[in-house]
């Protein structure tokens, strides 16, 4: 609750974190955003869901191919104004015979602003019905927050269409469909012929909270991950961020770096949203290389978020480096073959306008460590 005469504070330039222990201030008094209970999974730990197993033809492909190429989106519900996401959206249907991007990966916040299951039509089967691959996801805080709990139950929306116990046509998507998809749970490990995806649900609290089961289950994913392949995190609210309103998150660094302390295994690639723009930051974790962390959080919210500093800053807190950032709407296209992560993003402006933005390649191989216990305070 805001106090009288409180504002909201904005995060000081230099810095890419809140202040460890410190939420910043929720000017809407109104909304729900306390820790909601989680829906019941479909199967058991540790909730896998293998592309060759429910999409044969897609892990064929891509076998085929030697590489897997996919596009990565966040934040992308257009409650507002629909303008935006529609054109992020037109750019990647118009990107898909040159990029042949095989699916789409959505790190939460595919509807807002409380996930409700009606609003799926608008900012999801309709916003989507060009884009013919398939669209797995992550929950956002938006997903999970309810406004009304006599009335909803959190993550109900996201349920009815990524966790289907038998996948069917929702009729909700009217002249729209799309067929459902079974995902296990909220937060579930993708696991494809190129790399392994540890995808966390940070539920609905500002800079996100889990729960004790769920980071064992996180610690359990990496350690036995695939050593052969990389590994890939996502989760919606950052790590770091570099930017004025929400900046990342002290208690997601807790998990990932108590993941890495008791495993060893350190992500090839971190992958966040829930900051309206984009952003590539790099901290140096293992020592063949930095380990790259991506905000992609700008796939059609009409409200942008500023950067505070400039490419090439570091943060005076937690020393992570922002390499590239851009306030515009986009997504990400990511290639991964045997030798090298890489990644293209477009950027969208407000007239729909595109140009290419980031581009990058890092070192596909698993990264571990002799000495887990010299990973740096994150």
């Amino acid at each position: 609750m805001l106090k009288p005469g409180s504002v909201r504070p904005h995060v000081k330039k230099g810095h890419s974190q809140s202040h460890p222990g410190v939420s910043g201030l929720n000017p809407l008094t109104h909304r729900n955003v306390s820790y909601q209970p989680l829906p019941k999974p479909l199967g058991l730990p540790p909730y896998h869901y293998d592309l060759t197993e429910h999409f044969e033809t897609i892990a064929k492909h891509i076998k085929n191919e030697d590489e897997m190429v996919f596009d990565v989106l966040g934040d992308s519900g257009g409650v507002k104004d629909a303008e935006f996401q529609s054109h992020v959206a037109d750019q990647m249907v118009k990107a898909l015979p040159k990029s042949g991007s095989q699916f789409c990966y959505h790190v939460g916040d595919v509807v807002y602003f409380t996930g409700a299951h009606d609003d799926y039509y608008s900012q999801f089967y309709e916003a989507y019905q060009e884009y013919t691959p398939p669209i797995f996801a992550i929950p956002g805080n938006h997903d999970g927050e309810v406004d009304d709990p006599t009335k909803q139950t959190s993550l109900d929306g996201w349920v009815a269409y990524f966790m289907q116990e038998t996948p069917d046509v929702d009729p909700v998507s009217k002249d729209a469909p799309r067929v459902g998809l079974n995902l296990p749970n909220p937060y579930w490990t993708f696991v494809t012929p190129f790399a392994t995806f540890v995808g966390m649900y940070t539920n609905v609290p500002e800079h996100g909270s889990i729960d004790s089961i769920q980071q064992m289950w996180l610690t359990n994913e990496f350690a036995t991950a695939d050593p052969d392949l990389p590994l890939i995190l996502a989760l919606h609210h950052p790590i770091y961020s570099f930017d004025v309103f929400h900046s990342g998150s002290s208690k997601m660094a807790d998990a990932l770096e108590n993941a890495i302390r008791d495993t060893g295994r350190v992500p090839n690639l971190v992958l966040a949203g829930h900051v309206h723009d984009y952003q590539r930051i790099e901290q140096k974790i293992a020592p063949d290389g930095p380990t790259p962390f991506i905000v992609i959080g700008n796939g059609g919210y009409h409200n942008l978020h500023q950067i505070h500093s400039a490419n090439g800053d570091v943060a005076a807190d937690t020393h992570a480096k922002l390499i590239y950032g851009k306030v515009c709407w986009g997504f990400m296209t990511l290639t991964i073959g045997k030798k090298t992560i890489s990644g293209q993003t477009t950027e969208v402006d407000r007239n729909g306008n595109v140009t290419a933005g980031d581009k990058f390649s890092y070192a596909a191989k698993a990264v571990i460590l002799k000495d887990p216990k010299s990973v740096p305070t994150l």
